[in-house]
């Protein structure tokens, strides 16, 4: 190879190590892109929108772990000593925030990306009544992009399109056995199958309270909670320095925070707890928590089922969609392209 080849190879190797670096530093504290695998925040977010996920705006981490860039490969075992970097603001309820699963096994940075709205912030009592969040006995905001399955009654030898339905915006989800639908669907979707001449009515498809359904779930957290989906008993957010008195009945709120969140060996005498050896019956919560639901609330694992995600594990505020492919159709959503998430 003569000078002028080995100098082109060489300006070129050095420019894709330059871009490397750049991309990486931009990446781990600035920016990232996302992308919206399910659809548990539509219609706010569609399934094949690509995001933009702003790191600043809540202060990025450095890095927690050493791998190989851009893929969930570490080394196993070495954990590096990391900072949140001053950010602009705290996150806000209604935001929507990009966090790492918080019950993933492994480093924070290596669990897998979700994307949810910012419900209940720390110190909130949260419940849940007949599908309206409250917080401190207040409703919380309905935003116009958010679907709920409801029960549509239709008339007598009559059925409903699925066909039509979607092309209204909404998705039959079921066929119950006395004749009606389950359709999920946003307040704007309903108003519209409300002048169908075919339905009779529409009602919202609500889990009365002696519907038991987390009694058998697979989250620690839910598992211990009496309730559903639609009726939440209420619970306080968990916050930095607040001291919560641990009892059998309620520890399923508080297992995961202590002991893998904020890592203690817990172990039982009898009714008392022994954290890191010590005898107790109280702990003091070492960060802040906060509670996330998605936007399509009856197809949303979010909070009510896993519980609180960590101060730590949010990743940063989602903000715009650069680009958006709708698989079924097989072409880009031109009009959501650009499109500034709320």
């Amino acid at each position: 190879m003569n000078a002028k080849a080995k100098s082109w190879a060489r300006e070129w190797l050095d420019a894709i190590i330059f871009a490397g670096i750049a991309a990486l530093i931009i990446r781990t504290l600035f920016f990232e892109a996302f992308r919206i695998p399910t659809p548990s925040m539509e219609k706010s977010l569609l399934v094949g929108d690509f995001l933009l996920v702003n790191k600043m705006d809540y202060g990025a981490r450095t890095p927690m772990t050493i791998g190989i860039p851009f893929t969930n490969v570490y080394i196993p075992g070495v954990n590096l000593p990391w900072i949140r970097l001053p950010g602009f603001e705290n996150v806000h309820r209604y935001d929507v925030v990009v966090f790492n699963y918080p019950i993933d096994k492994g480093p924070i940075t290596t669990k897998t990306n979700y994307i949810k709205r910012c419900i209940g912030l720390p110190g909130d009592t949260l419940s849940i009544k007949n599908k309206m969040v409250y917080i401190d006995h207040h409703k919380t905001k309905v935003f116009p992009t958010m679907e709920e399955t409801y029960i549509v009654k239709v008339r007598e030898q009559l059925r409903l399109s699925p066909a039509r339905v979607q092309e209204a915006g909404g998705k039959i989800m079921q066929m119950t056995s006395d004749g009606n639908y389950i359709v999920n669907m946003t307040k704007a979707v309903k108003s519209k199958l409300e002048t169908w001449p075919e339905i009779k009515s529409i009602e919202p498809n609500i889990y009365p309270k002696s519907y038991d359904e987390f009694s058998n779930s697979r989250f620690t957290f839910s598992h211990g909670i009496d309730g559903n989906r639609d009726q939440f008993p209420p619970v306080v957010i968990p916050f930095k320095g607040e001291k919560v008195k641990l009892t059998d009945q309620d520890w399923h709120l508080y297992d995961n925070i202590v002991t893998r969140y904020e890592h203690n060996k817990v172990t039982k005498d009898g009714n008392t707890f022994i954290i890191n050896g010590k005898k107790t019956n109280t702990y003091t919560i070492k960060q802040n928590y906060y509670f996330m639901m998605g936007d399509n609330r009856d197809n949303s694992e979010d909070s009510r089922y896993w519980g609180f995600v960590p101060q730590d594990h949010i990743l940063g505020k989602a903000f715009i969609v650069y680009f958006s492919w709708d698989k079924n159709k097989v072409m880009p959503r031109f009009g959501r392209i650009l499109h500034l998430i709320h």
